[in-house]
């Protein structure tokens, strides 16, 4: 299967010829199969914003290429316009970018942005609005008159309206409270869900990203240093401590009950520590 985006020897660096030159990605390469959800982790600095807005044409590469559906993107004028819309991207903090008078405008913004008809504009409002959780009555009031997380939720559903087949999120839940964080990462999941979506989701919770994503892009210094499952790279937890990265609190605490010399398996969610201790109480039941 041709993967829906192709990520090959990619280098971006910023303010060139001047003293402040900084090379932000240095030769990434990666490709990404239509409805995985991906997880991006690094620290500050290590590349992750910059790959993001590389991959709809916010930024051109300074070499090295970005292929969506076997295009370079950057090769026609037309198949960078259409990027911006097949591949979506949501800021963090993206209500602080909301302007229009109410919801239904706000969201409304970027469907009309794609010269489409106002039966299909009003299709897509609404249906976005569906996905992240916001009632018909929402949709007639201004966004400013909302909570912190409703404006989040406009701001998504601004992107999801467009329909874009890949979904890139920068850290969708910072600074919600847990039942936001989990309402808003289950109407990403909703979305994926309905229209076979690609999602890419950068975070700094390794448990989010442990729990829901398939995959796992691990970016320090410039440079793509892991690619794998959660597993796989969660079992490097000293390689990622050292690029001042953590490991899911369930995966550090059965790495310390292996250190008591219990004879337990890796693991990386809730649900894979409570079956894991289940065989173990099941275990001293036989003995």
């Amino acid at each position: 299967m041709e993967p829906i985006l192709e990520i090959k020897n990619l280098n971006y660096i910023y303010s060139v010829g001047t003293p402040f030159e900084h090379k932000a990605l240095d030769n990434v390469s990666f490709s990404v199969q239509r409805g995985e959800f991906i997880g991006i982790i690094g620290h500050t600095g290590s590349g992750k914003s910059t790959l993001m807005q590389q991959l709809n044409g916010l930024l051109k590469p300074t070499s090295g290429s970005v292929v969506l559906d076997g295009k370079d993107i950057w090769s026609e004028k037309a198949l960078t316009r259409q990027a911006r819309f097949r591949v979506g991207l949501v800021f963090q903090y993206p209500e602080y970018q909301l302007f229009e008078e109410t919801v239904y405008k706000d969201i409304a913004f970027g469907p009309k942005n794609m010269g489409l008809e106002e039966k299909e504009i009003d299709r897509r409002v609404r249906e976005a609005a569906g996905f992240v959780g916001l009632t018909e009555a929402q949709l007639e009031v201004s966004p400013f008159d909302l909570s912190g997380g409703q404006k989040r939720r406009v701001a998504i559903a601004g992107v999801i309206a467009m329909e874009p087949e890949v979904l890139i999120l920068d850290e969708p839940t910072a600074g919600l409270d847990p039942v936001g964080r989990a309402e808003i990462l289950g109407n990403i999941q909703a979305y994926r869900q309905a229209k076979n979506a690609t999602i890419m989701m950068v975070s700094h919770s390794m448990e989010d990203v442990a729990r829901l994503t398939d995959r796992l892009l691990v970016m320090n210094g410039s440079k793509l240093a892991m690619d794998g499952t959660p597993a796989e790279v969660f079992c490097h937890a000293e390689e990622l401590t050292a690029m001042g990265l953590n490991i899911p609190q369930v995966t550090q605490v059965f790495l310390c009950l292996k250190k008591l010399g219990l004879d337990v398996e890796n693991v990386y969610t809730i649900d894979q520590a409570v079956s894991a201790l289940k065989r173990i109480r099941g275990g001293e039941r036989h003995a």
